[in-house]
This record gives structure tokens, sequence and C-alpha cells, in this order.
């Protein structure tokens, strides 16, 4: 079954870019980024951000957050083949144009993979790294990644440098 990305949620103070690979099933059916009700990444972000109540707030509520933040999310594949949701089934991907949403960020200083296969991919697509924007690898949010919560926290906390307070993307 062929599954596509959302659009990316970024403007123009995005400071850190967060990449998945590509929605699951649970996601799509919601039509949101991390729809999972066990993924783990509203919890993993309210951390960095210190808003633990992030997942309690409406979709567009956590989404104007992020931005407030500085945070925007992508993923690294638009398109591919996969039955279910997990990234082992993945086949036949069309990579997203990272390079040109990036160089369309005047303030980012960081991207951020969300797991081994956006990291993979993501690698693929942006080709050596030049030294202005950092890339970070985390643990995935996915619940398929059997951790527990505060085991992928203390990794996601890598992010918090990244992040603007809300005053420095006014």
């Amino acid at each position: 079954m062929l599954k596509r990305a959302f659009d990316p949620v970024v403007d123009a103070n995005t400071r850190l870019l967060i990449l998945g690979s590509l929605p699951g099933d649970a996601s799509l059916k919601a039509g949101q980024y991390y729809g999972h009700p066990r993924n783990a990444f509203w919890p993993l972000v309210g951390g960095v951000i210190d808003r633990p109540d992030l997942k309690a707030q409406p979709y567009e509520a956590r989404l104007d957050l992020l931005r407030a933040h500085g945070i925007g999310l992508w993923d690294v594949i638009a398109e591919a083949t996969r039955v279910g949701s997990l990234d082992t089934a993945i086949r036949m991907p069309t990579h997203a144009d990272l390079k040109t949403l990036i160089a369309a960020l005047p303030r980012l200083r960081a991207v951020a993979f969300n797991g081994g296969k956006a990291a993979k991919e993501g690698e693929q697509v942006l080709g050596p790294p030049d030294g202005r924007i950092a890339r970070l690898t985390l643990p995935s949010s996915s619940p398929a990644l059997a951790k527990p919560l505060a085991w992928k926290a203390e990794h996601w906390v890598k992010l918090a440098p990244y992040v603007a307070s809300p005053t420095e993307t006014a």
C-alpha cells in the first residue's frame, strides 16, 4: 500500500528540524504527526521544552508550541510502499526534498533524526555534513523500540541546546 508523508511543519524561525521516517498507519488515520497513542514523541519533546502537558494539548496547539520553540517536523521519506507501520516494511521509498527545505530555513541549527531508519535515509539524502547544521540521531519514539520512556528521554535531552524560548522566535 502506498503511503505518503505529511507536509512539513516549519516556519522562518525553525532552529531544530526533527525528521521521522514515514508516518505509521495510526498517524495517517489521525492525520497527525505521531498520532499513535503509544508513540512517545509528544512526551519526549514536551520534556525538552519543559511542557510535560504537551501531549494533552489539542493537536494544533501542540504544533503551535513546537513552532514557538523553533521546532519543525517532517519526514525523510515522502512516499513509499509499506504494509503496516514498521520501518522495516518500507519498500521503494521516494525521499523528501530535504535539501530544498533546509536551504529555506535561515535559522536552522540542527537536524534530528527520530530513529535509525530516518537517520540512514536522511544521511543518504543530505550527504556529508557541512558543519553549519548539527545532525543528531535519536532513539525512535515509536513503541516498536521497546525501551523505557526515561531511557529515551536521556537521549532526547540532546535537543535542548537547539530549542528556542518562545521569546526568541517572536
